[in-house]
């Protein structure tokens, strides 16, 4: 993953106008159901060869994460993820996606938004593999919040909200882990029901 594709916050915001408390939901003990993925004809398909037990291959293969995975495919990154890592992914799940502005995703999945689209899904990884109780101990040795940088580059910040862990950006959107510990041969994945943003600059 090289970081001169990666999203510059300035173009990623113009097109995530939603408001930050439309973009996130309270935590649940379930996920919400799927929402709509983005049309047939924003779609793309990938010849790789896909180990279905790794990071890439569980989001590829999981109903309620199936607008990342196109994401994914679109920003030509499951090459990337499915190198061994270990990587750690926030994936947000179909209703974190349907919670942007109208027409965002759809945008995003554009030949034209490729770079923009690469960033944001970087933005979700953290290289290493970070269990939810790692998280955790971080955050109590941090004293009640620790910084993640992901492979993106910008940070995240985690703290526990309730006993749920919440991810935040610098732009204050949030999100929170519904379903963590998804274990996978290069690395972990964590279902999350937001969308966070990479930092300007």
């Amino acid at each position: 993953m090289k970081n001169s594709t990666f999203l510059k916050a300035v173009a990623i915001s113009a097109l995530l106008a939603t408001p930050v408390a439309a973009q996130v939901a309270e935590p649940a003990s379930e996920a919400a159901p799927a929402a709509a993925a983005a049309p047939a004809e924003a779609q793309v398909e990938t010849a790789v060869a896909v180990d279905p037990t790794s990071v890439v291959g569980n989001v590829l293969a999981t109903p309620e994460l199936s607008t990342l995975a196109q994401a994914v495919k679109a920003a030509e990154l499951v090459d990337d993820l499915s190198q061994p890592g270990p990587f750690t992914v926030f994936a947000p799940n179909n209703d974190a996606f349907a919670r942007l502005g109208a027409g965002t995703v759809q945008q995003l999945m554009q030949p034209n938004a490729k770079a923009q689209l690469s960033g944001l899904v970087n933005y979700f990884v953290v290289p290493g593999k970070l269990t939810q109780a790692d998280v955790v101990a971080a955050i109590e040795a941090g004293g009640g919040k620790a910084e993640v940088k992901t492979v993106q580059g910008s940070t995240l910040t985690a703290t526990l909200d309730a006993g749920i862990v919440k991810l935040t950006d610098s732009q204050g959107n949030a999100t929170y882990i519904t379903k963590p510990d998804v274990q996978a041969s290069n690395g972990v994945v964590h279902v999350v029901n937001g969308i966070v943003v990479p930092a300007q600059g």
